[in-house]
């Protein structure tokens, strides 16, 4: 497979970036004390789905960092990609009243308020990975550029397309602000310089595999000239290739997907996806700490921090300077 533009080189789409330890503990000290109040700090984390290996490679590196600050750190998460589901989790964490919390939050809107509450309790809220759009909740926003990642994939997909065909997104669901603006950045991609490609409508897969598998198998069906298919997000891009080898259309239709945990790194093993855009999400944690921790001390914090994103493929995957952004199934 001839190399895409931007294969092996990592995307320093913004400064700041935090490395990830690999020596977090396997347990965590609980918090609770009123925000202000004496005794050790503590420090909790919400992520969006706490099984999927993007949130574990966070969780990781948070509590990592955690440990090296002295902290005391908890970490939860969703079941799955769902308001009525993380809201309850947000309003215990509100409860007990932590310094700090890291929260990646599964909607842009429907949680505001209870952020917007914890907030107002002196608790210091950073937002990691996802954010909400009232600007004046977080101390700190720290994510990957999804735009930016967006149009990576575009650009690599188009080359292995030949900039032919149909090509196809399919995702979470809308209003979720990192898909959303992954999907942004491959749309103007695709539109303004590769006009040989047709896209069909975005899909939805509610972060089931089963259902992306599914839509997938219909895509196919109903456009055969399908090339190519843009995955938003890791249980996505799981189903896809499921889908495909069901079909038996493995390597015919090519796959540029968002993450690298483990099922994806095994598929761009095997042929089935061509291209990981991976995020650092160890960065993403280990800065959550540490911007959550200067605010409650009273210290500078950075409003904005993107982190890197690194295009792999199965050519260069077995490079360390790669390899290294494979997430975590544990820490």
């Amino acid at each position: 497979m001839k190399t895409i533009a931007v294969t092996g080189a990592v995307l320093a789409l913004a400064a700041g970036t935090a490395g990830c330890s690999s020596s977090a503990s396997k347990s965590g000290s609980s918090g609770g004390a009123a925000p202000g109040g004496g005794g050790k700090k503590t420090v909790e984390l919400i992520t969006g789905v706490k099984s999927d290996p993007f949130y574990i490679t966070m969780t990781c590196a948070a509590k990592a960092e955690a440990d090296k600050l002295g902290v005391g750190f908890k970490a939860d998460g969703s079941a799955q990609w769902d308001v009525s589901v993380q809201r309850p989790i947000i309003d215990s964490v509100g409860a007990a009243k932590p310094d700090g919390l890291l929260i990646s939050p599964v909607d842009t809107a429907a949680l505001t308020p209870s952020l917007k509450q914890i907030q107002g309790a002196g608790t210091k809220v950073v937002l990691v990975d996802t954010a909400v759009t009232d600007t004046s909740v977080g101390v700190s926003r720290i994510s990957s550029d999804n735009e930016a990642g967006g149009k990576v994939a575009a650009q690599a997909l188009a080359k292995l397309m030949g900039d032919k065909g149909s090509a196809i997104v399919i995702s979470v669901k809308p209003g979720i602000s990192t898909t959303d603006a992954r999907i942004k950045g491959f749309t103007e991609e695709m539109q303004a310089n590769h006009p040989g490609i047709t896209l069909l409508p975005v899909l939805y897969d509610n972060d089931l595999p089963a259902t992306a598998a599914s839509q997938i198998q219909s895509t196919l069906a109903a456009h055969p000239d399908l090339g190519g298919v843009f995955a938003g997000n890791t249980n996505t891009g799981q189903g896809i290739a499921t889908g495909l080898q069901a079909a038996g259309k493995q390597g015919a239709v090519k796959v540029a997907a968002f993450d690298a945990e483990p099922d994806e790194i095994q598929a761009l093993t095997n042929g089935t996806l061509q291209v990981l855009v991976a995020q650092d999400p160890g960065a993403i944690g280990a800065q959550g700490v540490d911007q959550a921790v200067a605010a409650i001390d009273g210290k500078p914090v950075t409003a904005q921090i993107g982190t890197n994103m690194v295009a792999i493929t199965k050519d260069n995957m077995n490079d360390p300077s790669v390899s290294k952004y494979f997430y975590k199934g544990s820490c």
